[in-house]
């Protein structure tokens, strides 16, 4: 049934209440194990699966693109601000994802970072070039006084 065997060391209290379940549920204490472990195999390749960032990175990315991501003016502006960090904006679903240059590696989405591709829309007052969403919902709703949206840039001390 299964190859391999494993031991494993937990504090008595908590093998006490685990034994309880097992018992209450009529099943054993490997069985609620492997179902533990099997969830959360499961549970990791699902958030590999949507390609969630961790929050170290987005902080770090954060801390990183949010300059040049709320300085710039045009798509084009913003394209060469990431290039020259060495990062770039890609269309992804119906947003962006954000990847490095070098290795060509996705890192995140640009709503991660708190820059929505709806938001830089609005900004720039037009959909990215060669993005599949035109964004025609949101340019016909700009009123004149969001063409400046302000992008506050929050810098730790």
């Amino acid at each position: 049934m299964f190859g391999e065997s494993l031991t494993i060391r937990l504090a008595p209290r908590d093998l006490q209440a685990l034994d309880a379940l097992a018992r209450r549920q009529d099943v054993t204490v490997g069985f609620i194990v492997r179902g533990l472990i099997a969830s959360e195999l499961k549970r990791q390749a699902n958030t590999k699966a949507r390609n969630c960032a961790d929050g170290r990175l987005v902080a770090r990315l954060q801390r990183l693109l949010a300059g040049a991501m709320a300085e710039a003016r045009s798509w084009q502006d913003l394209h060469r601000r990431l290039s020259d960090l060495g990062y770039e904006l890609r269309p992804s679903g119906g947003g962006l994802t954000v990847h490095r240059l070098s290795g060509d590696e996705r890192l995140c989405k640009s709503s991660d970072l708190g820059f929505a591709y709806t938001r830089l829309v609005k900004r720039f007052r037009a959909p990215m070039p060669g993005h599949p969403r035109k964004m025609q919902h949101v340019l016909e709703r700009l009123a004149p006084e969001d063409m400046e949206e302000d992008f506050e840039v929050i810098e730790e001390d």
